[in-house]
């Protein structure tokens, strides 16, 4: 007691004893470790500003590994420390340091920091998670165009995006983020290059921007972002196949991906809604008969799939459900009820708006607010594949049955953190840190 009593008055016997804490961060003995945490705790209660000084001045200057576990210490701990310790002046000091260390760091290093300002009491207001939208937007590199064919800048929009999400609400608007992607990743989705080989690039940024999409506010290019939305959704909704003799050819029959025309349509939808004369008076009549034939089209593939999908899980319950297969079916299932319900909206006349869908791959919430209450639980996990099956001929009149194999492993639910997206070291993260310089690799 003596010995904290005298650090508590005596800063440069604090800073000293500090020090030492740290350079015992450099041992892998766990037991020594253990007791620097525990140590690290102690004098945290003491002097919370005087401890925080200690670790952001090792995060900023130390070995990689005493910076390593100091973001880790602080990742883990501070959300137990009591109420008495952290306080206002202790979390606005928190908060700056980290700006800085900001300035240069690993993809990990963003996410355990960005979990960190997250569980600060200060943050949990409307202008506080308006701050962490900003530091997300300044690592995002919102403000110069993407190169699709650089998987580094692939992978820091991702995960920049990742974790602005759980951010935005009707307070807190996605739009830039929206913007974005309208004006520099739609035009080169088919060029992107994935970070994580097993990642379907398209497929996930179409997700994240289904997610942001009903965060959006006043956008100031909304008729052409629109339009570019719209254009890529005929992208993924074929024209009906020629017909010869009456009949369909078998090897024109286009594949229907029902995942990613579910968030193609989803996020036209919601900004449809700003600009709810679109289809009306901003597209030509041609370009409008164009794209009701092919949602006609797809409505008509759609309700053969509902009809196999309901067919094979009728009478399914309990553990019957849980098996892969069926999963899968149930997902696929919901997919298909989105794209219907949306469907069917556009096809009033005028266009309506009105119908709200949850995205398959997110859990059913009751209220908008449930749906803000766990931030991390917004996206985390995600359909990886699109749903791939043939459409049956247009005369057909029995239900089709996709290939069991094919359809079984069409959809997976991973959480892309968990699947590497940034695969740690710093060589490879949001800064390259080699050599002590940790400049940008970006």
């Amino acid at each position: 007691f003596n010995i904290f009593y005298a650090f508590k008055h005596h800063t440069v016997f604090f800073q000293l004893f500090d020090q030492s804490l740290f350079f015992s961060y450099l041992l892998d003995d766990s037991a020594e470790f253990n007791q620097v945490n525990t140590a690290l705790i102690s004098i945290f209660k003491i002097d919370a500003k005087g401890t925080m000084g200690g670790l952001f001045s090792q995060i900023l200057q130390g070995e990689d590994i005493v910076r390593e576990r100091a973001i880790k210490f602080l990742c883990t701990k501070l959300k137990v420390m009591p109420d008495d310790t952290m306080t206002k002046e202790v979390e606005d000091y928190i908060f700056i340091e980290t700006k800085k260390v900001l300035e240069d760091v690993t993809g990990e290093e963003f996410v355990l920091l960005m979990r960190i300002l997250s569980g600060l009491k200060s943050m949990q207001t409307v202008s506080g998670r308006q701050q962490l939208v900003e530091l997300v937007v300044e690592q995002a590199f919102l403000e110069q165009a993407l190169n699709p064919t650089d998987a580094d800048s692939v992978d820091r929009l991702l995960q920049c995006t990742r974790q602005a999400l759980p951010l935005f609400s009707k307070n807190v608007h996605s739009t830039r983020f929206v913007t974005y992607f309208c004006e520099f990743v739609l035009p080169n989705l088919s060029l992107l290059t994935s970070p994580v080989a097993e990642l379907d690039i398209q497929l996930e940024v179409l997700k994240l921007l289904a997610e942001m999409s009903p965060y959006c506010g006043d956008m100031d290019k909304l008729e052409v972002n629109l339009n570019m939305l719209f254009e890529k959704l005929l992208e993924f909704m074929p024209l009906p196949p020629e017909e010869e003799n009456g009949e369909n050819a078998a090897n024109e029959e286009p594949k229907l991906q029902f995942s990613y025309v579910e968030c193609l349509l989803f996020s036209f939808h919601q900004l449809g809604k700003k600009l709810p004369d679109f289809l009306i008076d901003k597209i030509s009549a041609e370009k409008l008969k164009d794209f009701k034939i092919r949602l006609q089209y797809f409505a008509r593939g759609l309700q053969v799939y509902i009809r196999q999908l309901r067919v094979a899980l009728q009478g399914k319950t309990g553990d019957a459900l849980k098996t892969e297969e069926n999963k899968i079916k149930v997902v696929a299932l919901k997919i298909t009820n989105n794209i219907n319900v949306l469907i069917k909206d556009l096809f009033h006349n005028p266009p309506s708006y009105k119908s709200t869908v949850t995205l398959s791959w997110k859990p059913v919430q009751k209220t908008e607010a449930a749906k803000r209450q766990s931030g991390e639980d917004i996206g985390a996990t995600a359909t990886t594949k699109k749903l791939p099956t043939n459409l049956p001929r247009r005369d057909a009149r029995q239900i089709y049955n996709p290939p069991s194999g094919k359809y079984s492993a069409s959809i997976g639910n991973f959480s892309y953190e968990q699947r590497g997206g940034f695969r740690g070291g710093r060589g490879r993260g949001f800064g390259g840190r080699g050599n002590r310089s940790r400049g940008r690799i970006y």
